[in-house]
Parts: C-alpha cells; structure tokens; sequence
C-alpha cells in the first residue's frame, strides 16, 4: 500500500486532497462515487450498499446509501475547501452478483443502487462525467486526487480509466 493511499470500506466514505488515492475494493452490487472538485484539487470517494435509505429505520451509519452518502461525501469535501460548483462525478460498480431463476427487479440490488445514485447526483446537480457498471464483476475503485482521473480494476480487464 503506497504511503499517500486512503483506503474506503463498505458503507465508508473518505475526502484528500493531492497526492492522496483513495481506493476501494470489493465492489460487487456496491457502488463506489468518486466526487472531484477539478478547480481547488479535492477528492471523495463513497461505497454505498444500499438505493434508499427511507426503506430502513436503523441508519445509524449514513454512507450505506446514497441518499445520506453523497451529501455527507460533499460536507467532507468542502471542509477541504471544495466546492461543488466545480464538482463532478465517476461511479462503478453495480453489478449483478447473484443470479435468480426469477429476474425480478427488487433483487436486482446493483441496478437499484447505480440508479439511486444517477438520481441523487441529478438532484444534487453534479454532473456524472463517466461510468463503468453493471455486468457480474467484482470492482476496485481508485481516484487519484492529484489528477482527478478515476479507475476501475477488475480481474479480467486489468485498470482502465473512467
């Protein structure tokens, strides 16, 4: 692990700024949002779980979903000195890691959770500036802070920018 790397867990969140990475493993259905301010060098990344928190009574940790994740993602970096004028964003992950015999939507988690995510950075007037998710891969996650480039790594693709 590179001394300037953050490392984000499941329902996490972390913000840096240059020359920090910040990184996170084992997106399955999870989505990771890389959020970059490109004029005042500040970065975030979220690993939520979830599409929507009101369906849930305990939320006690908030970067499960991406209702609560991206608005605390974006406090954090503006404490930075971000702003989100000159924000955008990169999210993967959301695969289908399950196969049921029944292709219902409502298990279809990874679905739910990219559009949840579209739909909040809408709200939210961030734009989404590139994407990689879907399919039944496992994905890390990696925004280079020093650059704003986000990439995905999987095993079969190797690391490819986003």
């Amino acid at each position: 692990m590179e001394i300037n790397e953050i490392r984000v867990g499941i329902a996490d969140l972390k913000a840096a700024q240059p020359p920090a990475k910040i990184v996170t493993i084992g997106l399955g259905s999870c989505v990771g949002i890389a959020l970059f301010d490109r004029v005042n060098n500040v970065g975030g990344l979220a690993h939520i779980m979830l599409p929507d928190s009101t369906q849930f009574t305990n939320k006690t940790n908030p970067a499960k979903f991406p209702d609560l994740a991206i608005p605390l993602l974006l406090q954090e970096m503006i404490k930075l000195g971000a702003n989100k004028s000159f924000m955008f964003a990169k999210i993967g992950g959301g695969a289908s890691m399950f196969n049921f015999s029944d292709s219902n939507l409502t298990m279809d988690i990874g679905n739910r959770n990219v559009k949840s995510v579209k739909e909040i950075l809408l709200e939210m007037s961030i734009p989404l500036r590139g994407e990689d998710t879907g399919g039944n891969k496992g994905r890390t996650m990696i925004l280079d802070v020093a650059t704003g480039k986000s990439y995905i790594k999987t095993i079969d693709q190797g690391i490819k920018e986003i």
